[in-house]
């Protein structure tokens, strides 16, 4: 059996842990998609948060507390920076997460793609799944906002670390999106998997950026895998992060069935053919899209792993792009 999971990075990582124990389980293999529209460029050094707090969570390394970096972080080098006033302020780099940067930062600049230097990386990490980046391309999460009376674009890192959403914001731009191919490996992954998973991920900023490659959104869309969802939303609360704030600026229902509705039935363009859902929302209805009502709180791997045992059963009775 083959999974694929379209996922961003710290509920997706969540994710991804439950995913691997239920693939062992079955003697399934899973490649990972993951979100790059987060990545930036900070002190000369390239950083993919996503990509980072996937293999860094498979490989055991991550922080828990924190849910995002590495466990038993220092900060010499931020302490440094801000003495010598560098900016940006607002963005901390830890010293052992320096290392992952500085060592993608000199594989990039010796001309290795992005999916490459992954492969690299996650070499020391062991993630127990395949990560393929979503794109080698630039492809950057641009967010309008109004600061300090003037409307512009700011880099999506900016938005949510020095701003915590707190501006007034009025779209989201996936930069570089029209010109950006799949990784390789990205679309043959697709187009073999038995099943597709979209992560609990946020659909705005972690899974959109992903669907914006139009080769990937076409693979998933059109191909022979069934494709289940799973909510990002339980009641009207994001399970983690800002998914409320990132759907009321596109205008969308903080609910199960916004969401479900924003990705939509592949029988319409969409891309999903089930839709799974937390058991406090067992009343939610997306046209065209089945719906099952489940535990969805991540709150250990073996509850986790059997949320993926119930999107595989439901993918069981899903009709690909019926």
């Amino acid at each position: 059996m083959r999974i694929v999971v379209l996922s961003g990075g710290i509920g997706g990582a969540k994710f991804l842990v439950g995913v691997r124990a239920q693939a062992r389980a079955l003697g399934a293999e899973v490649t990972a998609v993951v979100n790059v529209g987060d990545d930036v460029r900070m002190h000369g050094l390239q950083i993919c948060p996503d990509l980072d707090s996937v293999m860094y969570t498979l490989g055991g390394a991550h922080d828990p507390g924190r849910g995002w970096g590495r466990v038993g972080e220092s900060w010499v080098v931020k302490e440094e920076l801000a003495a010598y006033g560098a900016e940006p302020s607002w963005f901390g780099l830890g010293d052992k997460d320096t290392a992952t940067h500085l060592v993608r930062t000199q594989m990039l600049a010796a001309g290795y793609p992005l999916s490459a230097v992954t492969a690299a990386l996650c070499a020391r990490w062991q993630p127990g799944i395949t990560m393929l980046p979503a794109t080698d391309d630039r492809l950057e999460t641009h967010v309008v906002v109004d600061v300090e009376g003037e409307r512009k674009a700011i880099h999506f890192q900016e938005w949510w670390v020095r701003y915590r959403g707190e501006v007034p914001t009025h779209r989201f731009v996936f930069v570089g999106a029209e010109a950006a191919k799949p990784a390789p490996g990205v679309v043959e992954a697709i187009a073999a998997a038995d099943v597709v998973l979209v992560a609990p991920s946020n659909p705005v900023v972690s899974i959109a950026p992903i669907l914006a490659v139009a080769d990937v959104r076409d693979a998933v869309a059109t191909g022979p895998a069934p494709v289940i969802g799973v909510s990002p939303i339980i009641g009207d609360s994001p399970i983690r992060g800002m998914a409320d704030k990132c759907l009321a600026t596109v205008d969308v229902a903080v609910t199960a069935a916004g969401v479900g509705a924003l990705y939509g039935p592949r029988s319409a363009g969409g891309i999903l053919d089930g839709w799974l859902v937390d058991s406090s929302d067992a009343a939610t209805e997306v046209p065209g899209v089945p719906t099952r009502a489940v535990p969805l709180w991540m709150s250990s791997e073996e509850a986790t792993a059997q949320m993926v045992k119930d999107a595989l059963s439901l993918a069981g009775a899903a009709s690909p792009g019926s």
